[in-house]
């Protein structure tokens, strides 16, 4: 149980599953929480299914038990539950329907409040939504919240010009199908960077190949984001990644096929160009788009520049959320009569 500074009369429960580096994250920030699926799920789409049928009895009685007030999350059986037993919920989002339709069947429904940035499309469901001007990922990257600090990259042996390569494991219930970066071209990418004098990190979800250990970065998982902004240029198959460089404004091409297909990145690349889409098998596009930024002049002031304009353009997402929450049923009704409302939390530099 946690309590809200700004609103100690809150408490907050935490419940989460298995994923990537999530727990460690947490202990390191000393969060009490309950893991409700310690192991990690299958890749099949019949391992996703059997999870949300597990997680749905597995968090029953905890609420049942802790009788809250209001649900908050990503997860479909929030809205299931809270529906069932009569609890106010928010569905947090950052992705458009056409991209987790099956996550959306499952919790649109049942959910009161689909929580997104005004940009995401939500379907049928947009009865439902409030639209912030801002992206989910603001919530911990925003300026007000994430500060730079460069003893970080000190530890770490990390050269101050160095590519960083995100590669994802690509099994979340979206990503069937999906494709990313292969070896062939990750070591196009390699030798590119070093034809530049550029270190090459590599931070991957899953294991690579052992030719790949030299590159591997070996970090504190609670450092990643420092890494990353001190970056030179990140190429991932990760669109979580590269919409954090772009909202750190760091150059980033991603190599996926979402590419064009997901609206806070399309946003952050055509109304900001803080990043570049690239689609599979255009794999020339990436290495050509990728020795044009190792060959620009003041690459990183540029980003910065584009970034500054994008974040006057936003809100802070953190302090919008808190109010949001702590207010919540009347927020939501606020927002729906008054979007201008959230201009209290517009970033002031």
């Amino acid at each position: 149980m946690r309590r809200l500074s700004k609103f100690p009369d809150y408490q907050i429960h935490i419940l989460i599953k298995t994923k990537d580096v999530l727990e460690d994250l947490l202990k390191n920030d000393g969060f009490d929480y309950i893991n409700i699926l310690p192991q990690v799920r299958g890749n099949l789409r019949l391992s996703v299914a059997w999870s949300v049928y597990t997680r749905f009895f597995l968090i029953l009685p905890i609420i049942r038990k802790i009788k809250p007030n209001l649900l908050v999350g990503t997860d479909a059986t929030i809205a299931q539950l809270g529906k069932l037993l009569n609890i106010n919920r928010i569905t947090i989002t950052e992705d458009d329907y056409a991209v987790i339709k099956m996550l959306g069947n499952l919790s649109y429904p049942f959910t009161q409040t689909i929580l997104c940035p005004q940009v995401c499309d939500v379907g049928r469901w947009n009865n439902k939504k409030i639209g912030y001007d801002g992206y989910m990922k603001l919530g911990y990257l925003h300026p007000n919240v994430f500060q730079i600090k460069d003893d970080v990259i000190k530890k770490y042996k990390i050269s101050s010009k160095f590519i960083l390569i995100r590669l994802s494991r690509l099994n979340a219930h979206h990503d069937f199908g999906i494709k990313g970066i292969d070896n062939l071209l990750l070591n196009k990418i390699i030798e590119l960077s070093n034809s530049f004098d550029c270190q090459v990190c590599i931070c991957s979800e899953g294991v690579i190949p052992y030719k790949y250990q030299p590159y591997k970065l070996n970090i504190d998982p609670s450092d990643l984001h420092q890494i990353l902004a001190k970056a030179t240029i990140l190429v991932s198959d990760s669109q979580s990644m590269s919409l954090e460089a772009a909202l750190l404004g760091v150059p980033s091409l991603r190599y996926s096929g979402f590419a064009g297909k997901i609206s806070v990145l399309e946003e952050l690349e055509h109304t900001y160009q803080l990043t570049f889409g690239i689609k599979i098998g255009e794999k020339a596009t990436l290495l050509k788009k990728l020795e044009e930024w190792l060959t620009t002049l003041d690459l990183q002031n540029l980003f910065q520049e584009r970034r500054h304009i994008m974040l006057k353009d936003k809100i802070d997402v953190t302090a919008f959320t808190t109010w949001f929450i702590a207010n919540y049923p009347d927020s939501a009704s606020l927002m729906k009569k008054q979007r201008e409302i959230q201009n209290q939390f517009e970033t002031i530099f």
